[in-house]
């Protein structure tokens, strides 16, 4: 009887091995076929493999011959397959992707691939084929928007340092406001979930007015200061700035980090600055919002307390926001910042450089 080949594996081959094996970003296959080497290190039989692993035993044995032979490359690409080549589509391969990335049809903003193959005279399958070889996807597209700050690099410099390294005997508070929240109310009742269906709710709603919540995040403690107003002015600015002095420590210097809104710049506002001298602003980068950690927290509400929610008046959505703050600032955690300056600005200089060769191609 063939006997299964001997599986020793060194230091670094097993942690690479239980990497793939538990990782969570790691292919399918690549997972199963780490289980089964390392199971076979332990000694194991190719059927008591094939059994724990849910793989036949052909299978099992094919690659343990193959690990043995070629280590760790030999399972971490597929086996080569069998069978004729596929001709046809390797000469219409070009002819796709080359249709694809450079060409627009005329009534639409991308192709589909019936409207692809249709234009080419070739079949819907074979150009799925080939965007899937190629990873090609129309159909996609990510939103992006990079600063056009002529002072981004010292903002950026500032407000990461303000992260990484705050000052002494300062609170670093991320301030904005998150407009025109709507109360919502549905014009049917929804139904509940249960087991096998997700909750429903109408598609169409009743609105009952809108209300702007000033938030200012506590970047050390992650404690939020929060007032809801009718308006965004520098008025209502103003009057949370002062809000902000009151429910602070006086003895503490306040750094806020805010973006270039109109109303933080005002002159009134300006005024009100320079007599408390405690206060010190901070702006972020035009077209930046990312950078101020606020905008993280305004995420969590919106996606665990407003969308869904249901008000019947601005009352209501009120309530429901100062209790949302309540329960967050009795169970506070921090939202910690880990990139470095130096990081985003390698990244803001390709976005920059990809953008203008593709302008002024």
């Amino acid at each position: 009887m063939r006997k299964a080949t001997m599986i020793e594996l060194s230091a670094e081959e097993r942690e690479v091995l239980q990497r793939w094996a538990h990782s969570r970003t790691s292919q399918v296959r690549l997972a199963l076929r780490a289980r089964m080497i390392l199971l076979a290190a332990d000694g194991m039989e190719n059927k008591e493999i094939a059994l724990q692993v849910g793989a036949g035993r052909v299978a099992v044995g094919r690659w343990r011959d193959r690990f043995a032979t070629h280590r760790l490359a030999g399972i971490e690409k597929d086996l080569p397959r069998g069978g004729r080549k596929p001709a046809k589509r390797d000469a219409c391969a070009q002819k796709i992707v080359k249709a694809t990335l450079h060409t627009k049809p005329s009534n639409a903003t991308h192709w589909s691939t019936r409207t692809l193959a249709e234009h080419l005279g070739i079949s819907r399958n074979m150009v799925q084929r080939v965007w899937k070889a190629n990873n090609l996807k129309p159909h996609l597209v990510r939103t992006f928007k990079v600063s056009n700050d002529k002072q981004f690099v010292e903002k950026l410099v500032d407000v990461v340092g303000l992260y990484l390294d705050p000052p002494d005997h300062a609170l670093v508070l991320c301030c904005d406001e998150k407009s025109q929240i709507q109360a919502l109310d549905r014009t049917q009742p929804g139904l509940p979930i249960k087991k096998g269906r997700c909750g429903t709710m109408t598609h169409d709603y009743v609105r009952n007015g809108t209300t702007t919540l000033f938030a200012a995040l506590d970047v050390a403690q992650g404690k939020l200061i929060g007032s809801c107003m009718a308006r965004h002015r520098h008025q209502e600015w103003l009057a949370f700035l002062k809000l902000i002095d009151q429910q602070t420590p006086h003895d503490l210097d306040l750094h806020i980090i805010a973006d270039n809104y109109a109303t933080h710049k005002h002159p009134k506002v300006k005024s009100w600055l320079k007599r408390h001298p405690r206060f010190h602003m901070h702006f972020t980068p035009t077209s930046a919002s990312w950078l101020n950690l606020v905008e993280r927290w305004f995420a969590e509400i919106t996606d665990k307390r407003i969308r869904r929610g249901v008000f019947k008046s601005v009352a209501e959505l009120k309530d429901a926001i100062y209790a949302y703050i309540e329960a967050h600032n009795e169970n506070s955690k921090c939202f910690t910042w880990t990139a470095k300056a130096e990081v985003i600005l390698e990244k803001y200089r390709r976005a920059k450089k990809a953008l203008d060769k593709f302008q002024t191609a």
